[in-house]
């Protein structure tokens, strides 16, 4: 690992050795993280041209816990306003020697052919519609948390699929562990394609029928920033693909939900649930700060 550009070329193997490290990292219960001195001297730079709390503030934190110096840039405020070419951006900022750039793109294969140009070890913290890795190895940490199995387990994954980066990191993870991938959307927003992307991937537009007997509920935002056509209005979108307390007694009793954030309430899913005991979204940010230290680690102490 030379920098972490998706979760597609990982191994079962390498998967692994993040999450466990990721739970070396996890405060103990009641305790905050510990500020340790892995990476002191180590200077990161985030460089987001998208907006970000989770994702940005955690690669911040995780960095300062491992003793390492983060500098954030956003887009607005970074040469890209003044036309500068991305190129000579990440140019400009190599040549200040740092040990790593984060960045998140809007543009779905920006990190990959940075890399292919850069010695400096790039860290795909999203990229438009393709992956975001570290969100699906949180997202795994979580579920192992709650003391499930990815095998065998049937994640079903809700909404906005089509341009979701975060639902074809996780569809790649999870086919790694031989899980039960169900996904279900409007039909507009659940190409056929994506069945290509796995094997044994089920495409649904009925909810309920979704749910049945899943174990993991995993329900994504509906990003209109990415879509170029009419959207359902947002109480006709709750109605058929919002989730509900009432959807719960179809899935197992010990069903975990999950929403990688920001969540819209009343869009896609109800405070009942995004408040309830099932709900692990809290959770999964927790576990971003760990599972960021995991991979801050492994990326710049080979």
């Amino acid at each position: 690992m030379t920098g972490l550009l998706g979760i597609e070329n990982l191994t079962r193997v390498e998967i692994e050795a993040i999450l466990d490290r990721a739970r070396d990292f996890q405060p103990p219960e009641g305790e905050g993280f510990r500020r340790l001195d892995l990476l002191k001297g180590r200077t990161l730079v985030n460089l987001f041209f998208e907006a970000s709390t989770r994702t940005r503030t955690s690669f911040e934190l995780a960095a300062k816990r491992l003793g390492a110096d983060a500098i954030s840039i956003a887009a607005q405020s970074s040469s890209v306003s003044k036309g500068e070419s991305l190129v000579d951006t990440l140019n400009t900022l190599a040549a200040m020697r740092p040990d790593a750039i984060i960045m998140r793109h809007s543009a779905s294969g920006a990190p990959h052919f940075l890399q292919r140009h850069l010695a400096i070890p790039i860290i795909n913290a999203g990229d438009g519609t393709h992956e975001h890795p570290t969100q699906a190895l949180l997202d795994a940490r979580t579920i192992l948390d709650r003391g499930a199995k990815l095998e065998g387990l049937k994640v079903v994954i809700i909404g906005d699929i089509a341009h979701s980066r975060v639902a074809r990191s996780n569809i790649y993870l999870l086919a790694k562990f031989g899980a039960q991938i169900v996904l279900c959307g409007p039909a507009s927003l659940l190409p056929k394609e994506l069945q290509e992307l796995a094997p044994g991937i089920t495409l649904t537009t009925n909810m309920t029928e979704a749910i049945q007997d899943a174990g993991v509920i995993m329900m994504l935002r509906v990003q209109l920033e990415r879509q170029h056509e009419a959207n359902f209005p947002a109480a006709e979108y709750f109605q058929f693909y919002g989730l509900r307390l009432d959807h719960l007694k179809h899935a197992r009793p010990d069903v975990i939900v999950m929403h990688p954030g920001p969540i819209n309430r009343g869009r896609e899913i109800s405070s009942e649930v995004a408040d309830s005991q099932r709900s692990a979204i809290l959770n999964q940010v927790e576990n971003g700060i760990s599972v960021r230290m995991a991979v801050l680690e492994k990326v710049l102490t080979q």
